[in-house]
């Protein structure tokens, strides 16, 4: 079986470790090793940090409006990954693909009673004013 290479992501860029050794993860369920992991240190930790420093002022100055529809995003980008996602996270943990799923891959469509998503659609796309909202 061959494994799968894993990478830090940096600043919207995949990033080798500093330290350049990576630890091989096996699947629980099998035994066999499945990805080569990162090891990453503290220069790592450093850029990750530096890249969200420089990030920030972008994200402080949104409104909560575009804060919003960047995290649908986020959410519409998992869900269309969804199988993908636990695949991977069924490899990992050794959980049954059926139980990763219904466990770790929220739904939109069970997320909220009141303004149901069917799966495939895209939350992000409707207007706001159909989203579900809590008032704090």
């Amino acid at each position: 079986m061959s494994t799968t290479q894993l990478s830090n992501f940096i600043g919207g860029s995949y990033a080798e470790p500093k330290s350049g050794t990576s630890s091989t993860l096996l699947d629980p369920s099998t035994g066999e090793p499945n990805f080569e992991a990162p090891v990453s240190g503290a220069e790592d930790v450093d850029a990750a940090m530096a890249a969200a420093t420089a990030a920030f002022p972008g994200w402080r100055d949104a409104t909560p409006s575009e804060r919003s529809l960047a995290l649908f995003r986020i959410a519409d980008a998992i869900e269309a990954r969804a199988e993908e996602l636990v695949a991977v996270e069924s490899a990992n943990t050794g959980k049954p693909v059926a139980v990763t799923l219904s466990e770790e891959i929220p739904r939109w469509s069970t997320r909220s009673a009141s303004s149901p998503a069917p799966l495939g659609t895209s939350r992000a796309s409707r207007p706001a004013s159909t989203w579900p909202t809590t008032r704090r």
